[in-house]
């Protein structure tokens, strides 16, 4: 059976050409991208294969973004130097993405489909974010995405807790009062605890590098890092060898 939600992918195809619109129903996700980048590079320093090289740099990785959306972070990555392949399963957000990296002059591998099916390589890189909750057999869709990480190499989950603060800040308010997201976007029995990211990953041979919290000002409408991880977190992992 598929990893994929048809009812998930149906709600992004819908919002597939406002991706990026940062002052449209998806700027939550460019405020979330401009703190996940530094965080994700900054643990990357230490795997980069030329030590000279800047903190923020990331030539020569390979990095796998999974649910990239209509690429936002790809193409963070792509302009820090890194080589990227990027999986989505809706094709109207890969169709978008393509378009946008052209338009930048970047070169980006997208490809659609469930990443449990596709024939891919393993990657120095895996990116996790904000998918890991919209995902049908999470054990499975996380199983391969551990795969795809060369041992050594680390992969970054970002999701949100489940708990009763995360349901009302995640889906009451975001969804229902302020009308920051879609109505259905997130489905709260299909949000991750930490406890239970730390077991999938454990039990895929990975050990935690970093964990943190990420905090959203409902009146600012800003994102920083936290430490609190009640309600949206994100963790760095990486490989044993």
């Amino acid at each position: 059976m598929t990893t994929i939600d048809t009812a998930e992918i149906a709600r992004f195809d819908a919002l597939a050409e406002q991706w990026w619109d940062p002052t449209g129903p998806m700027w939550p996700l460019h405020r979330l991208n401009a703190t996940r980048v530094p965080f994700i590079q900054h643990q990357l320093s230490a795997l980069s294969p030329d030590s000279a090289l800047p903190v923020g740099n990331l030539s020569g990785l390979r990095i796998l973004d999974v649910g990239c959306g209509a690429g936002l972070l790809s193409e963070s990555m792509a302009l820090a130097g890194a080589s990227v392949s990027a999986v989505d399963a809706s094709s109207r957000n890969i169709a978008i993405a393509r378009e946008h990296a052209q338009m930048q002059g970047l070169s980006i591998d997208y490809q659609v489909g469930d990443i449990t099916t596709l024939n891919l390589p393993e990657f120095d890189v895996v990116l996790n974010m904000e998918v890991i909750e919209h995902v049908n057999k999470l054990p499975d869709f996380f199983r391969r995405c551990c795969e795809l990480c060369r041992p050594g190499g680390i992969q970054f989950v970002a999701t949100i807790n489940r708990n009763l603060l995360s349901y009302l800040v995640a889906i009451v308010a975001a969804e229902y009062i302020l009308g920051w997201l879609p109505r259905g976007t997130h489905q709260w029995r299909k949000f991750v605890r930490p406890a239970e990211l730390t077991a999938l990953l454990g039990d895929n041979g990975f050990s935690i590098s970093e964990s943190t919290g990420v905090m959203v000002n409902p009146l600012q409408r800003s994102v920083a890092l936290s430490s609190l991880e009640t309600v949206n977190y994100m963790m760095s992992a990486r490989r044993d060898e």
